[in-house]
């Protein structure tokens, strides 16, 4: 996941996960060294050498123009764990003057103030969480955060809390001209099941929401084009503000997006989940077209009944007994039975990402923090757990009681008949995707387009010749394997070399599996993708829900599954 960038002419940092430092010279992406391994939030800089980074556990970075340096966080105790310390409060935005001043954040009303020499802390007045801070025209100072906060420190560098009457949970700030302000964000409605965006602006005096009868996903960054202002936000939105107008765009991806960077090209980068990178003109947000609506075309799917308006991560084909699973968030896991979903009971309160066949002839469900449950017709019980926060995204079984488990952090876990063992897999960057021909003929795919190939004793990288995220694997033959990712990638491996595809899609595609005669892909905002043998055609669906999950049955029969509860069938031609 990328939370923001910073660029000049020089390249551009990207920021994320894990410690993430990303920097792009303008030929290739190089992965910097990171002085702390938790997410970095923010970027801010008068130029390169004087160019700050905010994170979880309070991390302060500096960068000189040459190597990142820790300047403040993560405290850790005698036993080498991050202590509860004033000084490991999380960090979230970060902004300054031209002067080099500069003001970081964060949780519990934190606020920390850099006066070219050293950082201190400065009295909010509040106690909410901080998630946007900006400078205004005049030197003022704004900070905005959980239940409609805002902050506003003077001249004299004392705060006051502003009563704004919009209780939202602001995240992105933007000065505007005359003194203006536009705040984003969202709020959790129960009855929606899910966040709502909100858009207030600040007229110096008093507050009002803008457009208030429009209904919008929760927003998480704003920005600025030739065209007029962006908003963008969770599941791929993005809004184009002009005036007393704003517009739908089509992103090309249902993943949130975090962050935006103003590039000196004139060009905008929308960075966001899942590694999403989306660049677009300034003036004709070239990237960005009018949100397709559903229904333009003939879909080849038709929806189905799933029972459920939960996510759907993951499926599974049972050939045994020619059976089809889901999962997804919060336990669910359903099965297609006598032409119906019915919900299994849950396995677990955390989300399950994906399912396989038990030694047993059970299931198994893995996800969440690397927990593994096993069903034996009846009820789940705790076949593995990891005991640390990292997710379980990928099972593969051979059938004959030889399974692998892929994940976050280059996890691989390997059950041989006996138990769970974590195998060395010579990545830290997460694996999403697992495929095998047999228990020593593995491949799992990843972050920057990265491959790794199982030999039985090993596990060594297999360049596709992308840079794009790759995010499932399948083939039929070691000479015939795809893979998809990142802005519509799809690469196809012929036994001797990778060949990375045109797809006709600027979607994220996110799984991808196949038959004897056919292939396909499906992914976000809806899209999906069919193989003939012969050239990849896009295969209408009829939806904008995001597609993270496909199978096909014994028959040819293709279901995708995806956001809030869909599930799509796609009949044999």
């Amino acid at each position: 996941m990328f939370w923001d960038g910073w660029t000049d002419e020089a390249g551009l940092f990207v920021v994320g996960d894990h410690g993430a430092i990303n920097h792009f010279d303008g030929a290739e992406w190089v992965r910097l060294p990171s002085p702390a391994p938790v997410p970095i939030h923010a970027l801010w800089g008068t130029d390169r050498e004087n160019l700050w980074a905010v994170g979880w556990m309070g991390l302060i970075l500096h960068h000189d123009g040459e190597v990142w340096h820790q300047v403040h966080g993560c405290v850790v105790d005698a036993k080498g764990k991050y202590a509860s310390v004033e000084e490991n409060t999380p960090l979230f935005a970060i902004c300054g003057r031209a002067d080099g001043h500069a003001w970081a954040v964060g949780d519990r009303g934190r606020i920390l103030h850099f006066d070219g020499t050293d950082w201190s802390v400065e009295d909010a007045g509040t106690r909410a969480h901080l998630r946007a801070v900006i400078v205004l025209d005049d030197g003022r100072v704004m900070a905005s955060g959980g239940d409609g906060t805002v902050v506003l420190r003077n001249s004299e560098g004392v705060w006051e809390v502003l009563d704004c009457p919009v209780a939202s949970n602001f995240t992105a700030a933007m000065a505007l001209p005359d003194g203006r302000v536009l705040l984003a964000g969202g709020r959790y409605f129960i009855q929606a099941n899910g966040f709502r965006g909100d858009l207030v602006e600040w007229d110096g005096e008093r507050f009002e929401k803008l457009f208030p009868d429009t209904e919008f996903s929760r927003f998480r960054a704003l920005g600025r084009t030739g065209k007029g202002l962006l908003a963008l936000g969770d599941a791929g939105q993005i809004h184009l503000i002009r005036k007393d107008c704003i517009d739908r765009l089509q992103s090309g991806t249902g993943h949130d997006l975090l962050g935006l960077v103003d590039l000196p090209s004139g060009e905008v980068m929308a960075v966001g989940d899942y590694g999403s990178l989306l660049v677009g003109g300034s003036d004709a947000l070239t990237c960005f077209a009018p949100a397709i609506q559903p229904g333009e075309d003939p879909a080849n799917w038709s929806a189905m009944d799933s029972g459920t308006d939960r996510q759907l991560w993951g499926m599974w084909h049972d050939p045994e007994q020619d059976m089809l699973f889901a999962c997804g968030e919060e336990g669910t896991v359903l099965v297609h039975d006598r032409g119906k979903w019915e919900a299994l009971p849950p396995a677990g309160t955390l989300g399950i990402h994906d399912l396989a066949r038990a030694p047993d002839g059970g299931l198994l469900a893995a996800g969440q923090l690397g927990e593994v449950h096993h069903f034996d017709g009846t009820a789940w019980s705790k076949h593995f757990d990891l005991f640390m926060d990292v997710t379980i995204l990928s099972l593969w079984s051979d059938g004959h009681g030889q399974i692998f488990a892929a994940g976050d952090e280059g996890l691989v876990l390997h059950w041989a008949g006996a138990e769970w063992e974590r195998m060395p897999s010579g990545t830290k960057s997460a694996l999403y995707g697992l495929w095998g021909m047999d228990a020593e003929h593995l491949l799992a795919v990843g972050d920057f387009g990265q491959i790794m190939r199982w030999n039985g004793k090993r596990w060594d990288e297999f360049n596709a010749g992308t840079e794009h995220f790759l995010f499932d694997v399948w083939g039929r033959s070691l000479r015939d394997i795809f893979v998809v990712g990142l802005s519509g990638t799809i690469g196809h491996f012929d036994g001797s070399r990778w060949h990375i595809t045109p797809a006709r899609a600027r979607n994220d595609l996110l799984a991808l599996t196949g038959t004897a005669t056919d292939v396909v892909a499906v992914g976000a905002a809806g899209a999906a993708a069919r193989f003939d043998g012969q050239r990849w055609h896009m295969d209408p669906t009829g939806t904008t829900a995001g597609l993270r999950a496909v199978a096909v049955n014994d028959a040819g029969r293709y279901f995708a599954a995806g956001d809030g509860g869909t599930i799509l069938c796609r009949d044999v031609e």
